[in-house]
């Protein structure tokens, strides 16, 4: 017996981008279905239970932001994959922050969505538990004995900085805005910068070139993105 489809909701007031979505995320054994407004959106939600929603902010009867804030209100978990202009940066942190999971800017290629769709929806799976190791590429953490190694080399950070990295471990592959990551390791709000300065310091320790990184990715004017698990 095969496995049921992944369900995914497409939400966007624009036809073209939804005949497209729905054709192309249907090649790769993807159920798909559209909507073009918020009011349309909650009411295929609600018969669906999508597995992943890929939500444009930009709806003519209600923001995709208060929408989405509505459905985690009302309790529904699944993934959401934020569809938005290059020029709404504040949308999107917002979005990020009332728990989108992560967002591609329009126009964006069908590879690059694909991959953000599998990330999101892998992640929801790990979140049931957390692993006890994590490697991508030439990084390793031991999460039990807080050991960091590069090519096998065992890597001293602070309290901070390995703070730092279990919050992007945890949510490996995953945008996370600055405010998300400063709330979960100070637990209030912080100078942006002094992040900034911990990243930049962790890059020295973990990347081959800090100005070119592998593993800890800047998402101009959101935030940060480390490298999904191998």
């Amino acid at each position: 017996m095969s496995p049921a489809p992944v369900r995914i909701l497409v939400v966007d007031d624009e036809p073209p981008i939804r005949r497209l979505l729905i054709a192309g995320l249907g090649t790769q054994g993807y159920e798909v279905t559209g909507a073009a407004t918020a009011a349309e959106a909650q009411a295929a939600a609600a018969a669906q239970r999508p597995d992943l929603v890929l939500l444009d902010l930009g709806l003519p009867d209600m923001s995709g932001q208060d929408l989405l804030r509505h459905w985690r209100s009302s309790g529904l978990d699944a993934p959401v994959v934020i569809l938005s202009s290059r020029t709404d940066e504040p949308g999107i942190v917002e979005a990020l922050d009332i728990g989108a999971d992560d967002y591609v800017t329009k126009p964006f290629g069908m590879n690059e969505l694909i991959a953000r769709i599998r990330v999101a929806l892998r992640h929801r799976l790990q979140q049931q538990g957390e692993r006890p190791a994590f490697r991508t590429g030439d990084l390793s953490v031991d999460l039990v004995r807080r050991i960091v190694r590069v090519r096998e080399s065992e890597v001293k950070l602070s309290p901070k900085e390995y703070d730092i990295l279990r919050v992007m471990i945890q949510h490996a592959g995953k945008v996370l805005t600055h405010a998300f990551i400063m709330q979960k390791v100070w637990g209030n709000a912080q100078d942006v910068q002094h992040l900034r300065v911990y990243v930049r310091q962790l890059r020295q320790k973990l990347e081959d070139d800090p100005e070119q990184p592998r593993y800890i990715r800047t998402e101009t004017g959101v935030g940060y993105r480390l490298r999904a698990p191998d």
